[in-house]
Order: structure tokens, then C-alpha cells, then sequence
């Protein structure tokens, strides 16, 4: 039925050109009409493959016609059942010699190696150069004539695609072609369900179907499947990546395979099409990688309308936000770029350092890396450096009486949560971690260590780089960890997600309340608007909490100014902005030493852009040079002021304890 596929191995193999003074004895015999067979007279062989010939003729042949090809050379003599699988003219004349391109059956492999062998061994040293020359230098397309080839190649399979895809066995013959024409052992189809989220086989060939799933983050399939990027691997070079389990499912030991995505009309992986141990070699080739190309298109119009959604599924592409535990809430750009670095960074291996307020969701888009990566279904366990003491933390990364997290979440990922925290020491002691990939003194046979395979995430509140400027963080950790960098705004810079956030906490404090969906009236949507919401989405979350807790009986809550039970914080409302300047946020300190404190930073971080520059800083701030000194003398001045009057009254206030004790 499919022919598509034999065509495509024609036009794609390396054709060795023949020449008329290699004196190749070349002969086609073709049965007639009449049941009788003659010899097509005019045939000239032009090129050879091991796949098959490429020969002209005035005959005109079909595709599909069977034939019986004799090749005399020197002592070999070949006589081969092939079968015309493309036919191409570069002309309209009828006088004109087609080009036809015949396939030999797969039983004569062998001979016609042997055959290319003692044909290629008999060139000049000359002619074999400049054979090899031409092969690396030549161009795909390099005339008219063969880009109409590829073009009657596409409108080929495009004819096939549009007379069968609608039969049930449409995707088994396809397997069979590309199987046989990749010189293959088997081909699998996985496509997806989103009720089970696993990837279930479709279709197979060269192996009996039957009923076979597993989950969308396992093996080459789930890797392929949840990157969308094709793998073509061998267990030699890669014998880490292969999968001992599904081997074990799918009954055959896998030794090379190639797999490319399946996607539908949106642009969706939906399943994923396998080509596994490919026959005489040890790994698939870049002839069969755009075999794949082809097959992998032919598939994802067999189902362009596959699309299935369900409310269960933890695939993003699969289930609405509301319904998965780990998501980013949001609209605005800054979540869909969000949503993006999770589909670049999840497969990685190395570090990821995590920027962002408190509150942010830092330790949400760790969960959600780990989760939807390839490391999802092995342990995650988060180290908070900020909420224990130094041994506690010492023992989570570097072990004790008990493994560390770092050995007992092998293959899994590990949370550094506020990494400012952690002291120089074992800041250090990371580092080395990090940098030989080694975790040491976790080997209870008394070896050194044993090999890293943990991905490691760390977040922060305050810049690591202005720490490392201070040598209060260390530089070769922050240099590893930077490598893998990623910033969360605060909410007040993504307002639009607002609205978003409210929807998704208000359906889901309901629902563990036992009540109906609530919602919010005009006026006190106005206010989380305006709000700035220096807590960020965890301050967002908890006050969508308390008015349902406050208001049960209420179906649109339109009252949240219960001076006893107050939704927002005013009290650090404005700190934000200001939090890293000394005293900029001390509302006991007059409003001009204020500002000069503020208006001294803004100074510094400009001399700072511009290398320590100090005039190009103040001519970019439209000031003297003198000015500038002058600003900065002044609030210095303004700055010891404060420390010694901060200093002084921490000074009686410890006099006072003292008196009291």
C-alpha cells in the first residue's frame, strides 16, 4: 500500500556514480503484458547503492513494477529481484530517458556489499579522492532537477497520507515501510493519556501488540515526549540512558534507538514514534535521522486532531491550571516567560539559582522543575537555610549518623532554600561538591565519596552577586550557580496576574472549606488592585484565606475593613522599595536625611554601572563632578550621624536591662 518511505531511502542513500569504462555489465528484465519476460534494451546503469540501482530507460515504467536486475563486474555476477520505487524526469519530452530508482529485496544485503566492496577497491586513488571531494562538498538540491525529486517525493507522500490515513492499518504499514527502510528490527507508536499520565502503545511493529504503558517521564520516549527534541542513541556511547525496565516491558533489549516527538494541529507532543536496533550497525546514521524527520510528519498529520484534556492529568499541556498541584498562576508576560525557562531548564542536570522577594513562588517553580522533569518520579527534599541552625543544615547536606539528602535523593533534587544563610564553611564545602561532583564521606565502604547525581536548586532573597562583592558569599559557588539563572518579579510588577491568583485561591480555600465558590465585589477587587502586596503571592494567598474565614456565610464578600480582623499589613507597605537602604524605611528619621541616604544609593550604584568612573556617573545624572562629592561627603555625614545615634540608643536600652536584672 505505502511507498512513500522505499522512494524517500532511494533519494536519500549515497549513490556510488558509474562509469562506462568501469565496464559494468548491466541487464533489467521485465515481465510483459503477455506474461512473457524481455530485457529493456536501453537501460544504463547510472548509480548503485547498497539499498539498490539508479538507472535510465525510455520504457515507461511504473512504481511498483517488479524487476529482475543481472550486474556482471570482473568476476561477480549478481542476479537480484528488485521492484521500481521512484521514477523522475527532469524534462516533459517523451523522447526523453527517465530516471528510475529500484529497490533490492532485503535478503540481498549481503551480496550487493560484497559487490560494492570489490567495486569501490577497484578505483584509482585519483577517482576515489575525488569521489570523497565531491560527497562532502556536494549540497542537497544543488539543481532544479533535484529539487523537483524532493518535491514529487513530498506530493507522494502527501497522496498516501490522504488516501489511507483513514484506515485503521494505515500506521502498521507505515511502521513496516520505515522499519524495513531503515533497516530496522522494530517501530513502535506511544500517544498519550492524560487520565493515567502515561504513554501507552498505539501501534508496533515487529514485536506482538500488546498492552504497554508507562509513565510520560520515563525512558528515551518520556524524555522525548516532555522536551519535544528527538534522541538518536546506542549503548555503547550512552548505555546510562537506556531504560532496563522497559526493556524488560517491551520484551527485547534495546541496543540503538531513534525517537522523534508526534505532535497534533496546536503544536502539542502528543506521543512519540520509536526505530529501535538498527541491523549490521551500532547506531542509526543522519540518513535515517531525516528518514525520521519525514516519519515523524506523516504521524503528526495522522493525528492532527488527537488533543485530549483531562481534569486528573499532571501534564501542563494536558489539564487546566486549577486542577495540578504545582502551577504558575498568571497571564502576564512574565509568568509565560516563567512558563517557557520551565520547558528549557527542566531536563538539565546542572544547577539552577532561583532571584526573587519573599513570597514569590521561588520554591513553587523548584517544585515544578523537578516535578514535570525527567527526575520527577525520584525523591525532592528542600534544606532551608534560614529557618535552622548551622548543624542541622551541616547534616542535610553533608550527612551524620544518617545518609545526607544529597545521597538519599540520588537521581532526584535537591532545594537550597535561602542560600545567603549558609555559612562561608559549608558554603565552601558545596562548592567542592559541586565543582568534582563528588559527595564525600558518604561511602560506607571507606571509599571517598560517591559520584553527584542530585540536581541541586538554590533561591535567595538578596542578591548573591552584591554578597560576593562583600565577601559574604562565595565567588566560585556563585559562579557555578549563576550559570542556571532565574528571576521572579514581585506581584506589584505583573499586576494583570492579580485577578488571575484571586480566581484560583478563592476555588481552591472554597472547596477545602466545604463552600459554595465565593467571590469578590467591585469595590474590594479595587482594593487588591491597588494594593502592593509586599508579601507577594503567599501574602495574596493568605488574604484570600481570612476572608473566607472571616466571611462564611457571605456569597459575594464585599466587607474586609474589620479594623480587628484586618486583611492587609499597611505596616510594610513602602518598606519594600526602600529595604536594602539603611534607614531609608525608619519612620522616626526627618524626611530630608531620608532622602539623602536614598539619594546617596542611587549615587553609588550609578559609579558602580560606570566602572567607578565618578564623572561619567555624574555627568549621566546631569550633575558636577563637584556636585556629586559634595552629596556624597554630605550623606555619609548623614549616615555616621545615624549610626552613632542608633548605636547610642541601643546602648541605653541595654544600660536599662541592666538596672531591671
Amino acid at each position: 500500500m505505502l511507498r512513500s518511505f522505499s522512494e524517500f531511502k532511494f533519494y536519500q542513500s549515497f549513490r556510488v556514480p558509474v562509469e562506462e569504462a568501469d565496464e559494468i555489465r548491466f541487464l533489467v528484465e521485465i515481465t510483459n503484458e503477455n506474461g512473457d519476460a524481455e530485457y529493456i534494451d536501453d537501460a544504463k546503469l547510472v548509480d548503485v547503492s547498497v539499498n539498490g540501482v539508479g538507472f535510465t530507460s525510455k520504457k515507461r515504467l511504473a512504481v511498483g513494477d517488479d524487476l529482475r536486475i543481472s550486474i556482471h563486474f570482473k568476476r561477480v555476477h549478481l542476479d537480484l529481484d528488485s521492484q521500481i520505487v521512484r521514477s523522475f524526469s527532469g524534462g516533459v519530452s517523451e523522447e526523453m530517458a527517465l530516471l528510475y530508482g529500484a529497490e533490492f529485496e532485503e535478503g540481498d544485503n549481503e551480496e550487493i556489499r560484497r559487490f560494492l566492496e570489490l567495486y569501490i577497491h577497484s578505483f584509482s586513488p585519483d577517482r576515489l579522492k575525488d569521489s570523497m571531494v565531491e560527497m562532502a562538498l556536494t549540497n542537497r538540491y544543488s539543481s532544479a532537477a533535484e529539487g523537483l525529486e524532493m518535491f514529487s517525493l513530498l506530493i507522494s507522500l502527501f497522496k498516501d497520507m490522504t488516501d489511507f490515513a483513514e484506515k485503521s492499518d494505515f500506521v502498521g504499514n507505515v511502521l513496516e515501510e520505515v522499519t524495513r527502510a531503515m533497516n530496522a528490527q522494530r517501530s513502535l507508536v506511544f500517544l498519550v493519556n492524560p487520565e493515567t499520565n502515561e504513554l501507552e502503545l498505539y501501534a508496533a511493529y515487529g514485536m506482538e501488540k500488546k498492552l504497554l504503558k508507562f509513565d510520560y517521564r520515563k525512558g528515551i520516549a518520556g524524555s522525548v515526549f516532555t522536551t519535544g527534541v528527538a534522541i538518536n542513541l546506542d549503548a555503547l556511547s550512552d548505555s546510562s540512558r537506556m531504560s532496563p525496565e522497559l526493556d524488560e516491558l517491551i520484551g527485547h533489549k534495546t541496543k540503538s534507538i531513534i525517537c522523534n516527538p508526534i505532535t497534533n494541529r496546536e503544536d502539542k507532543v502528543i506521543g512519540v514514534v520509536e526505530v529501535i536496533n538498527k541491523r549490521n550497525d551500532e547506531r542509526f546514521n543522519n540518513e535515517d535521522e531525516k528518514t525520521m524527520k519525514v516519519v515523524s510528519l506523516v504521524f503528526s498529520s495522522v493525528f492532527h486532531n488527537f488533543n485530549p484534556i483531562s481534569n486528573e492529568s499532571t501534564i501542563r499541556k494536558f489539564s487546566g491550571p486549577s486542577d495540578r498541584q504545582h502551577v504558575m498562576i498568571g497571564k502576564s508576560k512574565a509568568i509565560v516567560n516563567l512558563r517557557n525557562a520551565i520547558v528549557r531548564l527542566k531536563d538539565l542536570d546542572s544547577p539552577i539559582y532561583i532571584y526573587g522577594e519573599p513570597g514569590t513562588g521561588k520554591s513553587l517553580f523548584s517544585r515544578i522543575i523537578h516535578y514535570e522533569g525527567k527526575r520527577g518520579l525520584n525523591p525532592y527534599f528542600e534544606i532551608n537555610c534560614g529557618g535552622h541552625d548551622e548543624a542541622y543544615v551541616e547534616k542535610m547536606l553533608l550527612g551524620g549518623d544518617e545518609p545526607s539528602k544529597l545521597v538519599s535523593c540520588q537521581k532526584g533534587s535537591v532545594l537550597i532554600h535561602e542560600i545567603h544563610h549558609l555559612p562561608l564553611r559549608l558554603q565552601e564545602m558545596l562548592y567542592q561538591i559541586l565543582d568534582k561532583g563528588i559527595i564525600p564521606g558518604s561511602n560506607r565502604d571507606g571509599g571517598s565519596g560517591v559520584p553527584l547525581d542530585v540536581r541541586i536548586a538554590v533561591t535567595s532573597t538578596k542578591s548573591l552577586d552584591k554578597l560576593v562583592a562583600e565577601g559574604k558569599f562565595n565567588k566560585n559557588l556563585y559562579e557555578i550557580l549563576v550559570k542556571s539563572y532565574l528571576h521572579i518579579p514581585p506581584l506589584k510588577k505583573r499586576e494583570e496576574d492579580v485577578k488571575e491568583l484571586i480566581n484560583y485561591f478563592l476555588k481552591i480555600e472554597c472547596k477545602a472549606h466545604g463552600l459554595l465558590l465565593k467571590s469578590f465585589a467591585p469595590s474590594v477587587m479595587k482594593l487588591f488592585y491597588e494594593y502592593e502586596w509586599p508579601g507577594n503571592v503567599k501574602e495574596l494567598r493568605s488574604c484570600v484565606e481570612r476572608a473566607i474565614v472571616y466571611n462564611p456565610k457571605s456569597h459575594v464578600i464585599s466587607n474586609i475593613n474589620n479594623m480587628a480582623t484586618p486583611l492587609f499589613d499597611n505596616s510594610k507597605v513602602g518598606q519594600r522599595l526602600f529595604e536594602e537602604i539603611p534607614h531609608a524605611s525608619d519612620s522616626s528619621i526627618v524626611l530630608k536625611d531620608r532622602i539623602s541616604v536614598i539619594e546617596r544609593q542611587i549615587i553609588l550604584t550609578e559609579i558602580k554601572r560606570n566602572n567607578g568612573n565618578k564623572s561619567k556617573a555624574a555627568r549621566e545624572m546631569g550633575i558636577s563632578r563637584e556636585a556629586l562629592r559634595k552629596k556624597l561627603m554630605l550623606s555619609q555625614e548623614i549616615l555616621d550621624a545615624l549610626e552613632g545615634y542608633k548605636t547610642q540608643q541601643q546602648q541605653e536600652q541595654a544600660d536599662k536591662e541592666k538596672k531591671v536584672a
